[in-house]
């Protein structure tokens, strides 16, 4: 298999819903009502498919997600756009117009938000706490 197989990820009422971009090889979609179960269920539903035509089971590393800008922002509500924008340097209306769908960022955009976002995340992974 070359490369990731890559997902393209829609909010739905009641969670999430997965579709691979490559439909003619892998005619694969599930749903889940979190990320982390959605990625175990993409995996599981890929592995059924591949099992029935006997190809190489997968794992969650051959696996990638994507999910465009308003929907993260959606689920990980809990991430302060406007602080985000002010780390990574986006005026906060242009972050905000991206947040809310009124406007597409470039790939350029894209990769400085999702490094920010990276980068919180390995900062956060790596704390410890202290009883005050």
């Amino acid at each position: 298999m070359a490369g990731k197989i890559v997902f393209t990820v829609e909010k739905t009422s009641t969670g999430f819903s997965a579709f691979a971009q490559d439909f003619e090889t892998y005619p694969v979609g599930t749903t889940g009502n979190t990320f982390t179960e959605l990625k175990e269920n993409i995996v599981d539903a890929l592995n059924l498919h591949n099992e029935h035509r006997g190809l190489k089971i997968v794992t969650e590393d051959e696996v990638s997600i994507q999910v465009d800008i308003p929907q993260f922002f959606q689920y990980y509500s809990i991430i302060n756009a406007k602080a985000l924008s002010e780390r990574v340097g986006i005026n906060p209306s242009v972050l905000s117009m991206y947040v809310n769908g009124h406007r597409k960022p470039s790939p350029k955009q894209v990769e400085k938000i999702l490094t920010g976002i990276r980068e919180i995340g390995k900062e956060l992974s790596s704390l410890d706490m202290v009883d005050a």
